[in-house]
């Protein structure tokens, strides 16, 4: 057995010691908070794409509706005391802020110093995707209960315009949904009815299926009626390349979809489920973590009504939309913690958390397009 020199031990310098400490790990770096944030931004469209607001001591955050109001001749000697109607109407929506969303993982910190590549750095990244997942599935849900909804402006002679849904194709089948001609037909007649209802034309987005934008882009060089503001690779990432009737077009898996997110195989699709989904995706079992979710105010942690499986039901396949569509209260922004001291001597080990305080709800509803399938529209909730 060989032995050990302990000669020169006590000149090794450790420089992960605390001013010479015994923890020769005290100043080494956790790196993984950087992951976290990097992972949820790259992930979630939906925030860049909605109103979101910062709330600050309260529970919910208002929004004020103003309707429109009617102009007239004046008559001389008639004093001008404000319309006899009381125009403009006045309104308001309110968004509270759901319970703490939180994603965690324990790592010991044996397996840390094991391990031949960054533990923190892949599992902080994880965390990142989770909350971003839930946060534009959410958002997608608000959107496509506003594209439903009437105006909350409901005064005689002044109603203000609610939502928008387009039927794409024209038969019975799912596979309609995935049709270029029938998408770009939907897109147009969608771009036409935000323009009749007095919806701004900045900040116009669509977002879809990934094989419903994959065939599409696959039409750009043919269909002159599609433009786009670049070519080659970058057209295929997903982020709003490719516009139509000025309609810039995103591709997301958190997308309310025939009854699933992002994506459906089977039945009247004519998508073969490409094999090894895992339990993300498609899921039949709806109580596993792909599965579509109850998310009403009947919900573990739930304080706004984003809807219950039965409410979506199976025939909505896209969303276009403006940015005044929905609204996103964040009361704690993405960020993240990581236990320490007394706690991580204890356990060994430090539980790494990513947090994010959150709400959505539509605003304006006659800023919000469904696309759906089949012979009537999804019914409002």
């Amino acid at each position: 057995m060989a032995q050990q020199s302990t000669a020169h031990q006590a000149s090794v310098t450790v420089p992960g010691a605390n001013n010479g400490g015994s923890d020769r790990r005290a100043l080494l770096l956790k790196l993984f908070s950087g992951e976290m944030f990097k992972g949820f931004q790259h992930n979630a469209i939906a925030r860049d794409l909605i109103m979101k607001r910062t709330l600050k001591n309260g529970k919910s955050l208002q929004f004020i509706y103003t309707g429109r109001t009617s102009a007239e001749f004046h008559t001389p000697g008639n004093s001008i005391l404000g319309n006899s109607d009381g125009a403009p109407p006045v309104a308001e929506k309110t968004i509270t802020c759901d319970e703490l969303l939180i994603s965690s993982a324990f790592l010991y910190e044996l397996d840390e110093v094991l391990a031949h590549y960054d533990l923190r750095s892949e599992i902080s990244r994880k965390i990142g995707y989770a909350l971003a997942e839930k946060y534009d599935r959410l958002a997608f849900r608000a959107i496509t209960r506003g594209a439903r909804s009437a105006s909350p402006i409901t005064k005689t002679n002044f109603v203000e315009p609610g939502g928008t849904q387009i039927r794409v194709g024209s038969t019975t089948n799912d596979s309609d949904a995935f049709v270029p001609n029938n998408l770009i037909s939907a897109f147009y007649d969608a771009a036409a009815a935000l323009d009749e209802k007095g919806v701004s034309t900045d900040g116009r987005v669509a977002v879809l299926n990934a094989r419903q934008y994959y065939e599409l882009i696959q039409q750009v060089g043919e269909n002159g009626l599609v433009n786009r503001d670049a070519q080659g690779t970058s057209r295929q990432k997903g982020n709003g390349i490719v516009e139509i009737a000025g309609i810039k077009i995103y591709k997301s898996m958190n997308l309310p979809f025939l009854g699933n997110y992002g994506t459906a195989y089977g039945g009247t699709t004519g998508v073969t489920d490409p094999g090894n989904t895992g339990d993300f995706i498609a899921q039949t079992d709806k109580t596993k973590p792909g599965g579509f979710e109850d998310a009403d105010g009947s919900a573990t942690g739930i304080k706004n009504d984003y809807g219950t499986k039965t409410e979506f039901g199976s025939k909505s396949c896209g969303l276009i939309f403006q940015k005044e569509a929905a609204g996103m209260v964040e009361a704690i922004g993405p960020s993240v913690q990581v236990t320490k001291g007394d706690v991580s001597v204890i356990y060994q080990g430090d539980v790494i958390l990513g947090r994010l305080a959150c709400g959505a709800d539509y605003v304006n509803p006659a800023a919000s397009v469904e696309l759906y399938v089949g012979a009537s529209a999804p019914s409002a909730f």
